[in-house]
């Protein structure tokens, strides 16, 4: 994986002033446009999508300054239809317009050429195990919330503080399978992981396809598949949220398994009062690599 980012990275320099087909890209390596972009928004901390335009208004900068083209002919060229949107994408970046730029000679801000290379220490062993589940169904209390990577996230928290505690004994009492307990539920995320993407998050339980579910809980079918399922306890959310991430840095590159759609659950085991330490499975639904 961690060559077939580095060809990814190439190829957007490669395709700087043009779009590019990153589902084929992807297939032609053996992989899934999904898993892809995952593992490159996890690994780079940023989407693809926002580096490559970073990368284009890196580039875009050194036309703007030497002045020889007029903005629309920049704008063209790497592929956008007017001066307005070149603009928009050229201030998200360097922070003033293109015209301020070609005037002033800045301020400009550089996006290095981004390459990726793997350390496997070894040093802290993940606790995993590959768990085959048939159809299920994931019911419960659904909102629409933003991505937060670090910290508690404030909507979950006002989301499930919202609920009445018997709502949280009903949700238990119907759980019927695996993951078990009380879950913690993301779907529809974006894949490119963007920091304040929506997504639906549930907090809700696991139940049969054959259980009867109340009309008033929302409901997400999840087909038959394979999981990832990882083993957490610490400090709570950041052990959680350190083991998330590595298992794009170190799980993935390192095991024949690639993130396939759906959704990602994480299951409270055992707490404190407080919240402040927690056990956790996290469940990620995966698929072997061809």
């Amino acid at each position: 994986m961690i060559a077939v980012l580095n060809r990814l990275a190439d190829l957007v320099e490669e395709r700087l002033t043009e779009e590019f087909d990153i589902g084929g890209f992807a297939v032609s390596y053996g992989t899934t446009e999904y898993h892809l972009r995952r593992m490159f928004s996890s690994l780079a901390g940023m989407p693809l999508s926002e580096y490559v335009r970073r990368r284009r208004m890196t580039v875009a900068a050194a036309d703007v300054v030497r002045g020889g083209d007029d903005l629309l002919d920049i704008a063209v060229r790497y592929g956008y239809g007017s001066t307005e949107a070149f603009g928009r994408a050229f201030r998200a970046v360097h922070g003033a317009g293109p015209g301020d730029v070609r005037r002033a000679g800045g301020p400009l801000r550089t996006q290095p050429q981004l390459r990726f290379r793997l350390t496997v220490e070894g040093s802290n062993p993940m606790d995993t195990r590959i768990a085959d589940r048939p159809a299920f169904r994931l019911v419960g209390h659904a909102a629409r919330v933003p991505l937060i990577h670090e910290g508690v996230n404030p909507h979950i928290q006002q989301h499930i503080a919202a609920l009445p505690p018997e709502a949280h004994a009903r949700l238990k009492a119907l759980g019927d399978g695996e993951p078990r307990g009380l879950l913690q539920v993301s779907d529809d995320l974006d894949p490119d992981g963007a920091e304040g993407s929506e997504l639906t998050y549930l907090h809700g339980v696991a139940v049969a396809e054959g259980t009867q579910v109340p009309d008033d809980l929302d409901v997400i079918a999840v087909p038959s598949g394979t999981w990832a399922v990882f083993h957490t306890t610490g400090p709570h959310p950041q052990t959680l949220q350190t083991t998330w991430a590595a298992t794009a840095t170190e799980w993935f590159p390192s095991n024949p398994w690639r993130l396939r759609p759906g959704p990602s659950i994480v299951a409270i085991l055992d707490r404190t009062a407080d919240f402040s330490t927690a056990t956790c499975e996290l469940w990620l639904p995966v698929e072997p690599v061809s």
